[in-house]
């Protein structure tokens, strides 16, 4: 008995085709995640109604660290981080977008 490999029957450009459209629309995807995270940390530990979470409200120990100011910049920057990672994944997608193929 002789085994050979087995060969797909989708060609290769096909599953390359594929993979690409793949991780552009992942990428994409990332890129709309990222950025309503970033913007969301970046607002929401400002506004006036972060202090009527359940968090201080039930755990009286974390009550002041939530309302913290530091710990509120912390998040803050997270959000800063989260749009910086948004922004080069888009500068990345649409570089890639108009390299010419090869």
């Amino acid at each position: 008995m002789s085994t050979s490999p087995r060969t797909s029957s989708v060609p290769q450009d096909q599953t390359h085709g594929f993979v690409k459209w793949h991780r552009r629309i992942l990428g994409f995807c990332l890129v709309i995640f990222a950025s309503e995270l970033g913007v969301f940390l970046l607002v929401f530990p400002w506004q006036s109604n972060w202090g009527q979470s359940w968090i201080p409200l039930h755990v009286s120990k974390l009550a002041d660290l939530w309302m913290s100011r530091y710990f509120r910049g912390a998040l803050s920057g997270l959000g800063l981080l989260n749009l910086y990672v948004s922004f080069s994944e888009l500068i990345r997608q649409i570089r890639q977008s108009f390299r010419p193929p090869g």
